[in-house]
């Protein structure tokens, strides 16, 4: 059975990027009913700053050479690293158990939210492969940074998310969907790229759904 993660990392309740992975995932589902379905809002419940216990955990996975997840909880020894261990284990399940992760985020000053980067130093240890999963993720960004844009250069955000993926975790499908130009809607500096943004959102709603 196929089994989907979905995040949203929004601060914005109501956001372009949880439009998208709204659209994503129903369709997604509706695909596959027998599916698993998890959800979390990284915003709404924020996932804790790594501790000092964390690096611990991470320093002993690396020290013996701890290349099966399943067999990370070994390095638990101290109260400290069970609370550590208690709080990021149902999150690298989550994780483990699925075939598409689905993440919702907009661009926040050329990269992502602090809660989804909270996020992905919980679940990630040296050496963790997550190879044969997918990862699709529908971005919203207040400006233009596609391939040719002059602030293509400054988009740390997709080019950071992919890197990670595929050179960490080794997961060579990873899709990205972006609606642009959001603030145009309330700089009036820019409020002339208005159609520009709606046909951008337009193709991007098409994108996810199809």
């Amino acid at each position: 059975m196929s089994n989907l993660l979905h995040l949203d990392a929004s601060a914005r309740r109501k956001s372009f990027s949880r439009e998208l992975s709204k659209a994503y995932a129903t369709t997604w589902r509706a695909a596959h009913p027998d599916a698993g379905y998890v959800y979390r809002d990284l915003a709404a419940d924020p996932v804790p700053h790594i501790t000092e216990a964390w690096t611990e955990l991470c320093d002993y996975v690396l020290a013996h050479e701890i290349t099966d997840i399943s067999r990370y909880g070994e390095a638990v020894r101290t109260p400290a690293q069970e609370e550590a261990w208690t709080t990021l284990k149902p999150m690298l399940d989550e994780v483990v158990a699925a075939d598409v992760v689905l993440i919702g985020t907009p661009m926040y000053n050329f990269s992502i939210p602090s809660s989804l980067k909270a996020w992905l130093d919980q679940i990630t240890f040296p050496k963790m492969s997550l190879k044969g999963r997918s990862f699709v993720v529908t971005g919203a960004r207040g400006g233009a940074y596609g391939p040719g844009t002059p602030r293509e250069p400054v988009d740390h955000e997709e080019r950071y998310l992919r890197d990670f993926f595929k050179g960490h975790f080794a997961v060579e499908d990873v899709t990205f969907i972006h609606t642009e130009l959001t603030n145009s809607l309330l700089d009036p500096a820019i409020a002339h790229l208005r159609d520009k943004h709606e046909h951008s959102r337009q193709a991007a709603l098409a994108e996810v759904t199809r």
